[in-house]
């Protein structure tokens, strides 16, 4: 039930701007996740304007920018000094022409141009810092024309990241032009949590590396702050490196499936000028863009683990639509399965089509059994899909969220739970809800950040619910508690903390098709902001 017609208004599945820019806007910074060229994984100090003007040139005509990949980025080692008045230099040798002629380049082949810098007084390379020339550099990236910034973390022993890169993120606002500002700090002080109250994407971990227990480390560090990332901020597992030549082709696919279903950004860091078609099928694929590109922005979860594969999914803007991926880890061919319910849908059949191979395909592939859908997936492979079936709806009456099915769910470091606090990283390890000494039998208690999706099919009129901080939390809980309806925002909270008392919801819902339940960390951290949701009950008709 997707209107999915290009200009009819609203950013559904399989519509991003670059297929659809009178409904999925490309903003600067973007809705979704960024998608380019980045040239330091396969180039490293080896830049130019003459390789730049090539990379944009190719990003043409191989089709790259009609799939999305806006950016082009210079990373390190462009820059070799500053002036007496504290500007930063070009190399003139690599970049004759100037940076700003560059980025003009870039901007006339419908292109957005980005650069590297550092926090701290050098570069990784040992090329000149920003430590210090904050305002300097962002004022004269801004007269260059730069769309996306790149700001590493070398050369900064004693500084606080939250601290310099909010000084960014102001110099950045003070130049008067939009950026994307990239927080590459490798995950140092939890970036996710003030990361979306001062740039557009942060790493999570330290750089990638062409090979696949790389991709599997950089996954696993991202998957663990789901609940931070969405619409205009993203946790970062770092570049691509499909095309590199340090992996299979079956373990490309893993890379990019996944990259996919964390909703990531898409940094291509290949060499785009000269692709075989392998690497072009990878990174080409509309499909799997589709699913990165969602304009729900969910960042996928995982639902099955075992010795050989693991079972992610996330739910789309297409109702009763999930982008569902088998990845297998082990050596051999395996099969993996899941079922509906895993998914967050009826148990009442679908259609299951392979985003890859790019047909409708059986859920018995893998042989007919408890698991409900199985498929058999390549060694170090994975199989990724679409699976349409039917959503749930709430019952008629009176209903608990904690008593009926959701589309999603998502926490730190541990499970959202069922009429109990979050404990940990166990499903049901919690207590008892309890805000203020008072107990409440029935609710949704979680880790901020977190969500909660619920499908309500337009049936439902009233939401009410107590939010407020868990007295699990030990005195340093803060937490913004928001409701939202079909990306309306309902309710959103003050900063509350233990020495609040909980705020009564009553939330209008009609004609809503989804419910989503949020508690955010607040941007200073996440330790102790154990969210409750209590008492939350639904009236339907």
């Amino acid at each position: 039930d997707c209107a999915c017609a290009c200009g009819d208004g609203v950013c559904s599945f399989g519509e991003y701007c670059a297929t659809c820019p009178k409904d999925c806007l490309c903003a600067i910074p973007p809705k979704t996740p960024p998608m380019g060229f980045n040239t330091w994984n396969h180039f490293h100090c080896d830049v130019s304007e003459a390789l730049i003007r090539e990379v944009a040139t190719a990003m043409v005509e191989k089709g790259l920018k009609d799939l999305g990949y806006y950016y082009v980025v210079i990373d390190d080692c462009w820059q070799v000094a500053r002036d007496e008045d504290g500007t930063i230099v070009p190399d003139p040798e690599g970049f004759p022409s100037g940076i700003k002629a560059l980025a003009e380049y870039v901007h006339k082949m419908g292109l957005y141009f980005g650069i590297y810098t550092c926090a701290g007084e050098k570069t990784c390379q040992g090329r000149p810092g920003s430590f210090g020339y904050e305002e300097k550099d962002t004022e004269t990236y801004a007269n260059f024309g730069v769309d996306f910034v790149k700001v590493d973390w070398c050369y900064t022993e004693g500084l606080d990241p939250k601290e310099r890169y909010r000084i960014f993120a102001d110099a950045i606002a003070k130049s008067g032009r939009n950026m994307v500002l990239s927080i590459c700090n490798w995950g140092v002080q939890e970036p996710w949590v003030w990361g979306p109250y001062t740039g557009t994407m942060w790493r999570t971990s330290m750089d990638i590396t062409d090979s696949f227990i790389s991709v599997l480390f950089n996954m696993e560090q991202a998957l663990l702050w789901g609940g931070f990332s969405g619409e205009g901020h993203f946790n970062d597992p770092d570049m691509l490196e499909v095309g590199n030549g340090g992996m299979s082709f079956d373990e490309y696919v893993a890379h990019m499936s996944l990259w996919a279903m964390l909703a990531s950004p898409l940094i291509l860091g290949n060499d785009v000028r000269e692709m075989d078609d392998e690497t072009m099928t990878i990174i080409g694929n509309e499909e799997v863009i589709a699913i990165d590109q969602d304009p729900w922005v969910l960042q996928g979860v995982r639902v099955r683990a075992s010795e050989s594969g693991q079972v992610f999914y996330r739910p789309l803007a297409e109702y009763g639509a999930r982008a569902v991926l088998l990845l297998n880890i082990s050596d051999q061919e395996s099969v993996l399965g899941f079922s509906l319910e895993d998914i967050g849908l009826r148990n009442a059949g679908a259609r299951v089509r392979d985003v890859w191979s790019h047909e409708e395909v059986s859920g018995e592939e893998g042989g007919a059994g408890g698991e409900g859908l199985s498929f058999r997936v390549p060694a170090h492979g994975a199989r990724m899909f679409v699976v349409r079936g039917e959503e749930e709806v709430p019952p008629s009456g009176e209903s608990y969220l904690s008593d009926i099915r959701w589309m999603f769910s998502v926490g730190s470091l541990g499970p959202v739970e069922r009429d109990m606090s979050n404990g940990g990283s166990e499903k049901g390890d919690g207590q008892k809800l309890k805000m203020r000494g008072k107990v409440y039998e029935k609710g949704i208690g979680m880790l901020a950040s977190g969500r909660v999706l619920v499908y309500l099919g337009g049936k439902c009129q009233r939401l009410q619910v107590f939010v407020g901080l868990d007295d699990s939390a030990k005195g340093e809980g803060s937490v913004v508690f928001r409701i939202k309806a079909d990306g309306r925002l309902l309710f959103q909270s003050p900063l509350l903390t233990l020495k609040d008392e909980p705020l009564e919801v009553n939330a209008d819902l009609t004609g809503a098709r989804a419910l989503w339940l949020e508690a955010d960390a607040g941007g200073d951290t996440y330790h102790d902001d154990f969210a409750d949701f209590a008492m939350a009950r639904l009236e339907c008709e």
